[in-house]
C-alpha cells in the first residue's frame, strides 16, 4: 500500500483528483482553466493601467501648456502705484534684468488678480520701435499681458527675440509693442504702462492698453 501510495505520489502534481479526498491542497490558479483566464484577466489589467499612465504622462505637460488666465474680478488689473513683484512677492528692481532677458511678474497682491501674469522684457532703447508706446517703457524694460490674446494660454516660450505661445503658435515682436508676427492671434499683447519708483523697484502707472486674454476686438 505504502509502494501504491508512493506511486501516486510520483505521478501527482499533488493538485489532482488521484491525491485522495484527505489531501489539504486546493485547487491552485496557475494550474487549472481558471488559471488562463486569471493570467488573461491580470494581463488585460495591465495594458489598461500602462494605458492610463501612458495618457496620463501626455495629458500632463499638455494642460500646462493649454493652462489659462481665469480672471474673476472684474475690475483693472493695474493700477497707479502698484508694485511688479516676481513669484516670491519680491518687487523687481531696476537691475533685475539684463538686456535681451524676460521673466514673468504680477501685481503686487490685490484682491482677486494676485496672479495676474505679465511680462517683463528689457532691451536696449533704441530697440523699441513700431507700435510700443515709449511712455510706458523705462530703462529698457517693456511689460505685456502674458495672456495670449488668441485662445488664453501663456505666452511662455521665445524664438530668438520673439515671444511665442505654446499653444497655437502665436508670435509676438516684444520690440514692436508685442505686435503679432506669427500664428493665429489678430492683435498685440496688451502693454502695461510702467516706470520707476523713488527706490528704484518697478511700478505701474496704469492698467493694460487693452483687454487682457481672448476676445476684446
Amino acid at each position: 500500500m505504502r509502494l501504491d501510495n508512493q506511486h501516486a505520489s510520483d505521478d501527482c502534481d499533488e493538485y489532482c483528483a488521484d491525491c485522495g479526498d484527505d489531501s489539504n491542497h486546493q485547487p491552485s490558479i496557475f494550474s487549472d482553466d481558471r488559471a488562463s483566464l486569471a493570467r488573461r484577466d491580470y494581463a488585460k489589467l495591465l495594458a489598461s493601467v500602462g494605458g492610463l499612465t501612458a495618457v496620463a504622462s501626455l495629458a500632463a505637460p499638455l494642460a500646462g501648456l493649454t493652462r489659462v488666465f481665469e480672471r474673476s474680478y472684474t475690475g483693472p488689473v493695474y493700477s497707479d502705484g502698484i508694485y511688479l513683484v516676481d513669484g516670491d512677492g519680491e518687487r523687481i528692481g531696476e537691475n533685475a534684468l539684463r538686456e535681451g532677458e524676460k521673466m514673468t511678474v504680477f501685481p503686487e497682491p490685490r484682491p482677486g488678480i494676485e496672479k495676474a501674469p505679465t511680462l517683463l522684457v528689457r532691451h536696449a532703447e533704441d530697440a523699441y520701435g513700431g507700435a510700443t508706446n515709449l511712455e510706458y517703457t523705462v530703462s529698457g524694460y517693456a511689460a505685456y499681458s502674458k495672456v495670449c490674446t488668441h485662445a488664453g494660454c501663456m505666452v511662455s516660450n521665445e524664438d530668438g527675440e520673439t515671444l511665442v505661445c505654446p499653444c497655437h503658435f502665436g508670435k509676438f515682436d516684444p520690440t514692436a509693442g508685442a505686435k503679432v508676427v506669427g500664428g493665429p492671434p489678430s492683435r498685440a499683447l496688451p502693454q502695461l504702462p510702467i516706470t520707476l519708483s523713488s527706490e528704484g523697484n518697478l511700478i505701474a502707472t496704469g492698467d493694460f492698453n487693452g483687454p487682457v486674454g481672448p476676445g476684446g476686438e
